[in-house]
């Protein structure tokens, strides 16, 4: 069906809802778990080989461990039936064990016997080991103390060592640009989620500082767009590096400011959420393609036609989390768009073995052949669980 063709009811947006709910506990998270995961071992792969449906033997990079952990704990939260605690609880601890270095942070990646291929500190890395303890403090009674002294030292260790004089924090080394928002966006995520259920305050102290960043230094203050990259200052970056704008993040953002301005009732937040999602439905999608695609410049021209499955998976959420706060014909046309998002998404499994999926796809709407990334999974589910929830609601 042509995404312009697809109807919005509650009763439709319930069925695909269900039908993408399906298509993961029934075909993805089994996959996964069979070929993915070495349970034996309680270790995980970095992809799946699309012709063989096996694991590819390449080194694993940190952030896929705390991604594979929220995956199956939410994934059984949505209907499988597999051991997810077991399995996130071996990862887990296979995570501390082979990723935590002498200094305190997680390295950025692994060869397939353990060994560390790159200790180097890297923030992104850092924030997603952040959500992972969260998940598991969150889920795992017998791991709750653990994974809440472990988030609670690389919380001192960010502050200590990488902490930015003004807000925020430097990507890796402090004497060095860019300063990001990207791994900011996932820290802020991590905080969010441990704020439902810790009675830690600094969680929610840190998600405020990042919110309160990324709406007086991140988000361009005229035309409204998300910036990637920043000099020390939080000045944008200098040359072209500095005006990158990506859509998916223009999305991701904008659900993660919708759910922190709703929470602190916060107008000029859910202001600039509505902005951001109109940025990337209005700039971001291809016309022809109908997928969201890689980046945009700061006026808004395309600075790269490539589109990622990831980029899809965010538009259905910042449109799901937009509708939930809104009303009246505001709240219809966020509705409207989510049948087409679930398209654009549904698009990158296709012509691949069932529970699998591409990643990449050209200007001309052909695909990169390439193994399916672990790391897709985490995104995926995420959008599945928000739109099942709001179906739900219905």
């Amino acid at each position: 069906m042509p995404p312009s063709d697809l109807p919005f009811d509650n009763a439709t947006l319930q069925r695909i809802s269900s039908e993408l709910t399906g298509w993961l506990v029934e075909k993805a998270l089994p996959v996964w778990f069979s070929a993915g995961v070495d349970a034996g071992k309680g270790e995980c792969f970095e992809a799946i080989d699309l012709a063989s449906s096996t694991a590819v033997s390449i080194p694993r990079r940190a952030r896929i461990v705390p991604r594979q952990i929220y995956s199956f704990l939410e994934g059984n939260k949505l209907g499988w039936d597999g051991p997810a605690d077991a399995v996130a609880s071996a990862l887990y601890k296979w995570f501390l064990n082979t990723y935590e270095t002498e200094a305190g942070h997680f390295a950025a990646a692994a060869d397939t016997n353990n060994n560390t291929t790159d200790e180097s500190f890297d923030l992104y890395n850092q924030a997603f080991a952040l959500f992972g303890f969260a998940n598991v403090a969150a889920s795992i009674p017998d791991l709750r103390d653990n994974a809440i002294a472990h988030a609670t030292k690389i919380r001192t260790l960010l502050i200590s060592k990488y902490k930015h004089p003004e807000a925020g924090f430097h990507e890796a080394n402090p004497a060095e640009t860019p300063l990001c928002s990207n791994p900011h966006m996932h820290l802020f995520e991590a905080c969010l989620f441990w704020e439902t259920f810790s009675d830690d305050p600094a969680w929610s102290d840190l998600a405020d500082e990042i919110a309160e960043l990324a709406l007086t230094k991140f988000i361009d203050p005229v035309s409204g767009g998300l910036r990637e990259y920043f000099d020390f200052d939080w000045s944008p970056m200098p040359g072209n590096k500095g005006r990158i704008m990506e859509p998916g993040h223009q999305f991701e953002w904008a659900w993660l400011l919708a759910r922190w301005g709703q929470s602190r009732q916060d107008a000029d937040a859910l202001i600039a959420a509505r902005r951001l999602y109109d940025i990337g439905r209005t700039f971001g999608i291809d016309e022809s393609r109908r997928v969201t695609f890689m980046a945009l410049n700061d006026d808004f021209s395309v600075n790269d036609p490539v589109a990622r499955l990831w980029g899809q998976t965010e538009w259905i959420k910042a449109a799901v989390a937009l509708a939930q706060i809104s009303t009246g014909a505001e709240r219809d046309a966020y509705i409207t768009d989510i049948p087409e998002a679930v398209h654009a998404l549904q698009v990158f499994f296709q012509n691949v073995p069932d529970g699998l999926y591409l990643d990449k796809m050209s200007p001309d709407g052909t695909f990169k052949e390439e193994p399916a990334p672990a790391s897709s999974l985490y995104h995926i589910v995420c959008a599945v669980s928000e739109l099942d929830a709001f179906t739900k609601s219905l």
